[in-house]
């Protein structure tokens, strides 16, 4: 079996669901007690959340990097980011390791094309929704054409990621925002919705909607665990 090296913390609240769902499906491929051979570097949110909105992508790519480093170091066969924003430094951080990074749209957008879904709505942080890295990606390594939110309910997600979910609070008020602006994509002709966010799925899940919602995090983790066994199954 490989390592799996995970850049957690941001938040941790998404980066135990990582755990947790990696550790459960190496244990439904192996069976027993078999469980997944992990090295997570876990960095203090705060210091990245700052920098994030202080515009500082070159201080959270080296504090990232630095943790990438260390992660290869501890025997890791292969790093996930465990967070959809921080992609936009996943090209830095790739530089600066000799292992290879596992892109979180590239997990998401290869089941999309095998069910033939051409045109989704996004949901994560304003970062992820507003600029080009996410969005491009998709668009131009396959071809997937993203819709989002209006401004206004962009600031609806993206408060609630930092304010809420981030600090484990669930709301059912906020739960029925989401919706709403997932009805509104739907609308407007998107086929499916990425939960762009690692901590969306604490929020909304397919039991909340007709809708089809495909959990970044969740496929990030089933590609980890193709990955740790490739070798070994």
């Amino acid at each position: 079996m490989k390592t799996i090296g995970l850049l957690g913390g941001m938040s941790w609240e998404s980066t135990a669901t990582y755990y947790q769902k990696i550790n459960q499906g190496i244990k439904r491929e192996c069976g027993g007690l078999t469980s997944a051979q992990i090295v997570l570097n876990s960095v203090n949110f705060a210091e990245i959340e700052a920098m994030q909105h202080q515009g500082d992508w070159g201080g959270t790519a080296k504090i990232l990097s630095e943790a990438a480093l260390s992660v290869e170091r501890g025997g890791a066969d292969f790093i996930l980011i465990c967070t959809n924003t921080m992609h936009k430094v996943f090209d830095e951080i790739a530089h600066a390791v000799s292992i290879p990074l596992v892109h979180i749209v590239d997990a998401t957008a290869e089941v999309l094309q095998l069910q033939g879904i051409k045109r989704i709505g996004l949901l994560g942080t304003r970062f992820t929704m507003e600029q080009a890295f996410y969005k491009g990606r998709l668009a131009n390594h396959f071809g997937i054409e993203t819709l989002v939110p209006t401004p206004s309910e962009q600031t609806v997600i993206h408060d609630v990621i930092y304010q809420e979910l981030c600090c484990g609070i669930i709301s059912e008020t906020s739960k029925a925002r989401y919706l709403e602006v997932i009805t509104a994509l739907k609308e407007q002709g998107a086929e499916a919705i990425i939960l762009g966010c690692t901590e969306i799925a604490l929020l909304v899940d397919q039991t909340d909607t007709d809708v089809p919602l495909y959990d970044t995090a969740a496929l990030h983790c089933e590609r980890a665990v193709r990955l740790a066994l490739i070798d070994s199954v």
